[in-house]
């Protein structure tokens, strides 16, 4: 009796023990700045948009809309939310007792004595190691893998505002592409027209032998920069099949000019603590880091003893006829508390294991924080000086033009050589480039921002 007692006593100072306050790792929320560097922004609350209502190209649309049926990456993210849920369920099942039916017959060959049978029939019902959670090992394992399940629907989440952004960035990038092949066509077709025009001059004795060849020079550039502008173009629409995940469908509505963009509407920024709640990698950090504080609580709950029912009810007898008679009737009734006293460390390895995962957690959802803030600001940052240098590379462009026009009118006339000519071409198809890609940067920067703010994009299972 006194060794009852002093087992229940036992188990009682470990109860109170387990129950006792241990500090979990927290992470410092101090790293989010209270507002972002360019101040408050006017617009439509990021919150309060869908991506329907926020992508005004109508092509860019039809796209993402069959992107968000076809990509392979997506469906992977929502196979893995699927496999996270199960994985949850299976978890929460330990709650429960296992019960399992039986039924066996045996026979054996031996010598008879008094109250044996040499055959014995035996028909039951079991109840096999139910563990109470008296220290809440289990009841941490199922948080964790519940956290994780959180985590992964928060993926998918990230997945879907990923992939839209990924479409609009390779749509504009194959818009951009096509229109540098656009303006080298006709620069291969102004650079021949001036070689014909060198070669008129020369035949007519106002062109010399240099200048001739460096109209020639100029003209096969040209070429050989057409076919990299070709490359360029097939490249980048293989690579907006390929991150649509289908083959583009032949009545797409015509695409806008990347001089016609935004691709968005404007956005509201906010403050950057609505980060916390909106953007899904943020999200994602945070349950992970409660999924790996679970698994530090069940590592703790893993030194305190371990109590377990195990019990049988069922009919044994060596007459089938009276197989269920009460006389036939037995049970077993069999509690265990089992208690780890010496495993070489393993025990106290696992838990500094959990605890390092866990300051991993931490770390891994403040650098999340610091990441998005830093993707709003150079956001906010792009949308505020890309208009200004776009205006200004427009007025470059103008410039360029009329210094070329003015150069090819002196150079018809025989008061300027080739030389001046051909470096104001030059000039003015860099001009150009330039331009379209300044366009381009200042759309894809418009989808950053939007990716940046966490914009919805619907449920992850929609």
């Amino acid at each position: 009796m006194n060794r009852i007692h002093l087992l229940a006593a036992s188990l009682a100072a470990l109860s109170l023990a387990a129950c006792q306050s241990y500090p979990e790792r927290k992470p410092d929320l101090s790293v989010l700045p209270a507002a972002y560097p360019a101040g408050p922004t006017a617009g439509t609350a990021v919150a309060d948009l869908d991506w329907t209502s926020v992508v005004r190209d109508e092509r860019l649309r039809r796209l993402v809309e069959l992107s968000l049926v076809e990509s392979r990456d997506l469906r992977s993210a929502l196979l893995e939310v699927q496999a996270a849920r199960a994985q949850s369920r299976a978890q929460d099942a330990s709650f429960f007792p296992q019960v399992q039916a039986s039924a066996q017959h045996s026979g054996a060959r031996q010598p008879m004595m008094q109250g044996m049978a040499p055959e014995t029939t035996q028909v039951g019902v079991s109840l096999t190691a139910f563990e109470l959670d008296l220290f809440g090992r289990l009841r941490a394992q199922s948080q964790g893998a519940f956290a994780t399940y959180l985590a992964a629907e928060e993926g998918a989440r990230a997945a879907r505002i990923a992939l839209v952004s990924a479409v609009a960035e390779a749509y504009l990038a194959e818009r951009a592409a096509d229109e540098r092949l656009q303006l080298t066509r006709a620069t291969v077709r102004d650079w021949s027209a001036s070689l014909d025009l060198t070669r008129r001059l020369k035949a007519a004795g106002q062109a010399d032998s240099v200048e001739l060849a460096q109209a020639e020079g100029q003209a096969r550039t040209a070429q050989a920069e057409l076919e990299a502008a070709e490359r360029g173009h097939r490249q980048a629409l293989n690579a907006l099949v390929l991150v649509v995940g289908a083959p583009l469908p032949a009545d797409l509505p015509a695409p806008t000019p990347l001089a016609e963009q935004p691709v968005l509407v404007e956005i509201a920024a906010g403050l950057p603590s609505d980060l916390l709640a909106r953007r899904p990698d943020i999200l994602q950090a945070e349950q992970r880091l409660k999924a790996a504080q679970a698994d530090v609580r069940a590592a703790r709950a893993a030194f305190f003893p371990t109590v377990s029912l195990t019990g049988q009810y069922g009919f044994a007898s060596g007459d089938l006829d009276r197989l269920f008679d009460g006389a036939s009737r037995t049970w077993t009734w069999t509690p265990q508390v089992s208690l780890p006293l010496f495993q070489g460390g393993r025990l106290r390895a696992q838990h500094a294991v959990a605890d390092a995962r866990g300051g991993q957690a931490v770390a891994a959802y403040e650098k999340a924080i610091q990441t998005a803030f830093r993707e709003v600001a150079d956001g906010l940052a792009a949308r505020a000086t890309y208009g200004g240098q776009i205006g200004a590379q427009v007025g470059v462009v103008a410039a360029a033009e009329r210094r070329a026009d003015l150069s090819q009118r002196r150079f018809r006339a025989g008061v300027e050589n080739r030389i001046e000519l051909l470096d104001a071409q030059r000039s003015l198809y860099a001009a150009r480039q330039t331009l379209i890609q300044l366009r381009q940067e200042q759309a894809v920067a418009s989808i950053n921002l939007y990716r940046a703010l966490g914009g919805p994009v619907g449920r992850a299972e929609d």
